[in-house]
């Protein structure tokens, strides 16, 4: 079992703030995904400079952080969709770049703010992920995302917003992937969507699935994220536990996590 106790993530805070240490599960090398010194982006301009981070391999960790900081460029390093610069990325002890990407999708899931849909009908877009799934598989996938398994040959172009981003999970949940990145999935959707799709996200991660999610709205945050990652210029600003930023001494960060007022705080 690993160990917990005060653990100092390695991260270089905003501005020159402290260092935290927050009491923790103990996240290793060998534990989820651990960047070192990493840097991406265009060469000339990097989006991403000196990395250094451990993101768990349970529960929901949110990406937060300004536009432009780099968020989605991180998590498109985590299924190998871009690679590094610079530095190392590793996957449960293992350098991502050994995986052969299309291997490594398969275990690391992506869902985008715009579902991808190809032509035909929902089980045509499942056989995309898998070419033999049948009837019945494909009826137990969308039972368990609460999609409605009489839409299976329903035209995947006719779908709602919310049935779309729905059957895109399910979609990835065909290959039984290890984690789900999720970028910014319901920005395009409406209240109801929203909470529904966060509603699964935490069914699935209370399932043993990991999630790391990209989010620029604050309230989504303070509803999903057991840890949050808060990237600012490129750069770690914080990682820890929500309860942690919200007492974080750099401002940015509390702005970041919608942090209450001193006087606000139960």
């Amino acid at each position: 079992m690993a160990a917990t106790g005060c653990v100092d993530h390695g991260v270089r805070r905003h501005a020159g703030a402290p260092t935290a240490c927050t009491t923790v599960r103990r996240v290793t090398d060998a534990d989820g995904f651990s960047l070192r010194s990493v840097a991406a982006g265009p060469p000339a301009t990097p989006i991403l400079r000196d990395v250094t981070v451990d993101i768990p391999a349970a529960g929901i960790t949110v990406i937060v952080g300004p536009s432009g900081s780099g968020k989605s460029t991180l998590l498109r390093l985590l299924n190998r969709l871009d690679d590094p610069l610079g530095g190392e990325v590793r996957w449960h002890g293992e350098p991502l770049d050994s995986i052969a990407p299309q291997a490594l999708r398969r275990q690391v899931a992506t869902v985008f703010q715009r579902p991808p849909l190809f032509p035909g009908s929902v089980l045509d877009n499942f056989r995309v992920a898998d070419p033999d799934v049948d009837a019945d598989r494909a009826v137990h996938v969308m039972a368990h995302v609460g999609l409605d398994p009489a839409l299976l040959n329903r035209a995947a172009s006719a779908l709602s917003g919310g049935e779309a981003q729905r059957m895109c999970v399910a979609r990835a949940l065909l290959t039984r992937p290890r984690v789900l990145l999720a970028d910014e999935p319901t920005a395009a959707l409406d209240l109801d969507a929203r909470l529904a799709i966060e509603a699964l996200a935490r069914q699935l991660a209370d399932e043993g699935l990991a999630v790391v999610w990209v989010s620029h709205d604050t309230e989504q945050l303070r509803r999903l994220a057991d840890h949050v990652l808060a990237i600012v210029g490129g750069a770690v600003a914080a990682f820890g536990h929500l309860a942690d930023l919200d007492a974080s001494d750099d401002a940015v960060v509390r702005r970041l996590v919608g942090a209450p007022e001193p006087g606000e705080r139960s």
